[in-house]
């Protein structure tokens, strides 16, 4: 690919990143070291794993299936809850996005109550296809989605929304995050799918279904991420089967400020740095003008 962005900080959504490309939530960031080490393979940013108001061990397994377009998974949200504060601290001054989620606005709230002032933003889970009573069962009812996202910015800090690709309009959820004060809209999270096994007559997946992610869902988070942008003002992290550097610029073309990195860096750690090395070079175009350019 011809096309490079010229290299420097990159401001998305309230929060700064020394590049475009953030480790995606659910994704080697389960511990401080795994995303300090993330961080040092050359991602601009990293989101944790999600956190919410109780611990959880999260579904039987089997929790994940490999297949040759993506992954499904169904994890359940496992979590230490507050615990993972201590996490952190070795994290301190990194742009490190905390990923949070609950039942109700009140326990979006007390979650992030217990960050604020240890990371450099919030992502809200509104969107995760296999937890019940949490993400997408909250993140596919508009009104719930602004309440979530009013509870959370009353902080003061930095708010993502992450939006489930699973609704009729995610232009309505992605509305309704902007009138809650989200900073960033995230699309999209996992794609709700399942497998069955013929030999065994019943679903791969201890939990039956589960959210498909990898290069099948791309065309899927690009569609989502243009019709954001028509709809919203405020800056939109594309998410979803990214693992090139054309595939970023796309993303960009569709009217992402940023992208996230979930699938491919799962199978290959190094691939922030990968792309980088191709992405950017001195004396590229400015990325400002390449967000949205396919709306021109």
């Amino acid at each position: 690919m011809e096309l490079r962005l010229r290299p420097g900080p990159v401001r998305a959504g309230g929060v700064t990143l020394s590049n475009h490309l953030i480790l995606a939530a659910g994704i080697l960031g389960t511990t401080g070291s795994s995303l300090a080490r993330v961080l040092d393979a050359g991602a601009g940013g990293v989101v944790t794993k999600s956190i919410g108001p109780a611990p959880c061990e999260g579904h039987a397994g089997p929790c994940v299936i490999e297949l040759e377009c993506g992954v499904i998974n169904a994890m359940g949200l496992p979590n230490p809850s507050r615990e993972f504060t201590g996490e952190l601290a070795i994290l301190a001054g990194k742009p490190v996005v905390v990923s949070i989620f609950g039942g109700s606005p009140e326990e979006f709230a007390t979650v992030a109550s217990w960050f604020a002032g240890l990371v450099a933003g919030f992502e809200l889970n509104l969107s995760c296809p296999h937890a019940e009573g949490y993400g997408a069962a909250l993140g596919a009812d508009p009104d719930i989605v602004e309440e979530c996202t009013r509870a959370v910015s009353r902080y003061g800090m930095p708010t993502w929304v992450k939006l489930t690709p699973n609704v009729t309009d995610i232009t309505a959820c992605g509305r309704a995050a902007e009138r809650g004060g989200a900073d960033a809209i995230v699309a999209i999270n996992t794609v709700k799918a399942m497998r069955i096994s013929p030999e065994l007559r019943r679903p791969v997946l201890g939990h039956g279904f589960g959210g498909l992610s990898g290069k099948a869902i791309f065309p899927v988070a690009v569609r989502c991420v243009y019709e954001l942008y028509r709809a919203c003002r405020i800056p939109i992290i594309g998410c979803g089967g990214i693992a090139t550097e054309r595939d970023v610029i796309e993303m960009m073309m569709a009217g992402a400020s940023a992208v996230e990195i979930g699938t491919a860096a799962r199978d290959d750690p190094a691939i922030f740095s990968a792309i980088s090395s191709r992405l950017y070079g001195f004396g590229g175009e400015d990325p400002d003008s390449v967000v949205g350019c396919a709306h021109e």
